[in-house]
C-alpha cells in the first residue's frame, strides 16, 4: 500500500466511523454495531470506497493480535481462581452445549466432516465479548447477578478461544496424511513451542522490563511490549501456530506482573480504536450480495444461532447460575450472538481447508447479523421482563435484633464505615443489604446485625423497627434506588432524620427535594482532602492549607444551597457557577491579603 492510498484509506476509516458510531450510540445501539455499519457502507458490498483489501486485511490482523494481547493482559491468574467456578462451570458448560449443538446441525443437516463441525461448532459457540461486555456497561448492568455471569461465561470463551485457534492447523493440516488422526509432530510442535513461550517468558520478561523500566520512557517501555507481543507472535507463526495465540500468551504472561498496570495505561489508548478498525474490516466483509442471492438461507441460518444457543443458554442460567427467568433471559440475549473470536477460526479453518470459501462467507454472515441484531434483542428482553415483579435471589432474611437507634440502607463502601464506627461505640444498628454476594462476605468478617433485604420495601423497614429508630443512613450506589428509599423513609416514618448520599450535585438537589437537608456528597470530602495533601507537597504552610480548605468547604456549601433554587434552570445553573468561582477568588485574595498583614505585624 502507498502512501498515497494508505492515507486515502485511513480518511475514509475514520470518516465512515465517526460518522456511523455516534449515530448508533445515539439510538443506544452501541459503537461496535456503528463499526459494523461502517464497514458495509465502505466495503464493496456498497461503496466500495476501499479497494485495496490486502492493506485492510493486514490492519485487521494487526489489531487482532493487539486486542488478544489486551485480553491477556486483563486474564490474571489471581482474577480466574476468584471467579473459579463461574468461569468453569457455567463458562465450560456453555460452550460445550452449544459446540456440540452447533456441530451436530452442522455435520447432520450441512454436510459438514466432523473437522469442519468441531471447529464450526466450537466457534459459533461463542459470543461477542466486545458488544457483550459494552452493552452491560452502557446499561450499568455489569454488576448485577445477571451481569456478572455473563462477564464470567465470555471469560472461559476468551480461554477457549485459544486451543481452538491452535486445533485449526492441527486438523487442516492433516489431511494429506491421516484422515482420521492428527498428526503425532505437529502436535508435539504446538506444545512444545507453547511450552518454551511460557517458560521463557516466565524467566525473562520481568528482568527484560525491569531493565528497561530504568531508562524512565514511556516511549520505551511502549515499544518494549509491542516487541514482546509481536516477537512472540512471530515465533508462533514460525512454529506454524497462529499468532494470536502467541499474542495471548504474551498478555497473559504479563498478567500478574508488577509492569502490568503500566502497560494497560499505555495501551489502553489504542484499544478502542484497533478493535474498531477490526470489527470495520468485519463490516467489509459482509457479502450484502448473498444476502439478496440467498435471503432465506442467511436468515435462516441467523434464527438457527440465535434460537440454538438461547435455549441451552437460559436453562443454563437458572439451573448452574442460580437466576431468575427474567435474568436468564437478559443472559440469553447478551450471549446469544457469534463472536470475533470466530472470524479468525473460521478464516484460519478456510486456510487450512477445512471448510471454503462459500461456507465460511454464509457463516460470517450470520455471525455479523447476529451481533448487530444483539442491542435490539436487548432492548427486547428488557421491556419483556421489565414490567414483571423481580423476584429476589433468595427470600429476605429474617431480622431478629434488638431494636435499633441507627438503619443503614446499604452494606458497601460508606455503609461499612458508618457500622465500623457505631460497632465501636457500642451504638444498636440494623444493616439492609440487597446483594446476596456483599451479605455473604460481609458476614465473613463478623457482625450479626446485617441482613439481606431490600430497604426500598415497607415490609422490611417494619421488620427492621424503623419507627423506633432516630437516625436512617442510605448508603446504597445506585441514585435512584437511593431515591426511591428516601421517599418511602420520608413518608413513611417522618420522625426519622435521613443521612443520605449523594453521587453528585443533581443527585443531591433531588434528595433535598425530598426533604434530605444536608446530602454527604460521596466523593466531595475525600477530594478535600487529596487537595489539602496537594497544597501541602507545594511547601504551603499547615495553618495555610488548613484555612483554604475550610473556606472552600463553606463557600461551596453555601453554593449549593443557592443553586438548588434555581438546579432546574440551565441558564441560572451557569450563572450562579460562574459568579461562585469568581466570588471564592475574591475570598482566597482577601485571606492572602490578611495573612501578609499578620506576618508584617509579627
Amino acid at each position: 500500500m502507498d502512501g498515497h492510498h494508505f492515507l486515502e484509506t485511513a480518511v475514509v476509516f475514520l470518516l465512515a466511523t465517526v460518522i456511523a458510531v455516534p449515530l448508533t450510540k445515539r439510538f443506544r445501539l452501541g459503537a461496535v454495531l456503528g463499526y459494523l455499519l461502517a464497514g458495509v457502507v465502505i466495503g464493496p458490498s456498497v461503496l466500495g470506497l476501499v479497494s485495496d483489501t490486502e492493506g485492510v486485511s493486514t490492519i485487521s490482523d494487526f489489531g487482532v493480535v493487539l486486542m488478544l494481547f489486551v485480553i491477556g493482559l486483563e486474564l490474571s491468574p489471581s482474577r480466574l481462581w476468584v471467579m473459579r467456578r463461574a468461569v468453569f462451570g457455567s463458562g465450560s458448560l456453555q460452550v460445550l452445549t452449544c459446540a456440540l449443538a452447533i456441530g451436530a446441525i452442522g455435520y447432520f443437516l450441512f454436510g459438514l466432516t466432523w473437522k469442519a463441525s468441531v471447529i464450526v461448532g466450537g466457534s459459533l459457540a461463542l459470543s461477542s465479548t466486545a458488544f457483550g461486555l459494552q452493552i452491560l456497561a452502557e446499561r450499568k448492568e455489569a454488576g448485577t447477578v445477571y451481569g456478572r455471569q455473563a462477564f464470567a461465561i465470555l471469560l472461559f470463551q476468551d480461554l477457549a478461544a485459544i486451543p481452538l485457534i491452535a486445533a485449526v492447523p492441527l486438523l487442516g493440516g492433516t489431511i494429506a496424511h491421516d484422515a482420521h488422526a492428527p498428526d503425532i509432530m505437529s502436535v508435539i510442535r504446538v506444545v512444545g513451542t507453547i511450552v518454551a513461550v511460557i517458560i521463557g517468558g516466565r524467566l525473562l520478561l520481568r528482568h527484560v522490563f525491569r531493565f528497561v523500566a530504568r531508562a524512565k520512557s514511556t516511549e520505551v517501555f511502549t515499544a518494549t511490549a509491542l516487541l514482546v507481543v509481536m516477537g512472540t507472535a512471530w515465533l508462533m507463526e514460525l512454529a506454524g501456530i497462529s499468532t494470536t495465540l502467541g499474542a495471548f500468551l504474551a498478555g497473559l504472561l504479563l498478567a500478574d506482573s508488577e509492569y502490568r498496570h503500566e502497560l494497560e495505561s499505555n495501551i489502553e489508548p489504542f484499544k478502542g480504536l484497533l478493535l474498531g478498525l477490526f470489527f470495520v474490516s468485519v463490516g467489509m466483509s459482509v457479502d450484502l450480495g448473498m444476502l439478496v442471492a440467498k435471503p432465506l438461507l442467511v436468515l435462516g441460518m441467523v434464527a438457527l444461532l440465535l434460537a440454538v444457543k438461547a435455549i441451552l443458554i437460559m436453562p443454563l442460567g437458572k439451573l448452574v447460575g442460580a437466576l431468575t427467568t427474567a435474568d436468564s433471559v437478559r443472559l440469553a440475549a447478551v450471549l446469544a450472538c457469534g463472536g470475533e473470536f470466530a472470524f479468525v477460526i473460521l478464516n484460519l479453518a478456510q486456510q487450512n481447508r477445512l471448510i471454503d470459501g462459500n461456507q465460511r462467507g454464509l457463516m460470517v454472515m450470520a455471525i455479523s447479523l447476529s451481533m448487530a441484531l444483539t442491542p435490539l434483542l436487548v432492548l427486547a428482553a428488557s421491556r419483556l421482563v421489565h414490567d414483571r415483579v423481580r423476584k429476589p435471589d433468595r427470600e429476605f432474611d429474617a431480622i431478629e435484633a434488638d431494636t435499633p437507634r441507627v438503619i443503614i440502607a446499604g452494606f458497601g463502601r460508606m455503609g461499612q464505615i458508618v457500622a465500623r464506627v457505631l460497632r465501636a461505640q457500642g451504638i444498636q444498628f440494623v444493616a439492609l443489604e440487597s446483594s446476596v454476594e456483599q451479605v455473604e462476605t460481609s458476614r465473613r468478617f463478623g457482625g450479626t446485625s446485617l441482613f439481606f433485604g431490600d430497604p426500598g420495601r415497607p415490609e422490611m423497614l417494619r421488620a427492621a423497627q424503623a419507627d423506633k429508630a432516630e437516625v436512617f443512613v442510605i448508603a446504597t450506589d445506585d441514585p435512584e434506588a437511593n431515591l426511591r428509599t428516601a421517599r418511602l423513609v420520608r413518608r413513611q416514618y417522618p420522625h426519622l432524620k435521613i443521612v443520605a448520599r449523594a453521587r453528585n450535585r443533581q443527585h443531591a438537589f433531588r434528595l433535598m427535594d425530598i426533604g434530605v437537608e444536608d446530602p454527604v456528597r460521596e466523593t466531595f470530602y475525600s477530594s478535600l482532602e487529596m487537595t489539602r495533601h496537594v497544597l501541602e507537597s507545594l511547601d504551603m504552610a499547615p495553618d495555610v492549607v488548613e484555612s483554604r480548605i475550610d473556606r472552600f468547604r463553606k463557600h461551596d456549601d453555601q453554593v449549593l444551597r443557592a443553586q438548588y433554587l434555581v438546579y432546574d434552570d440551565e441558564t441560572a445553573l451557569v450563572q450562579t457557577t460562574k459568579e461562585a468561582l469568581h466570588d471564592l477568588q475574591q475570598l482566597f485574595e482577601a485571606d492572602a491579603v490578611e495573612e501578609r498583614v499578620r506576618d508584617e505585624e509579627k
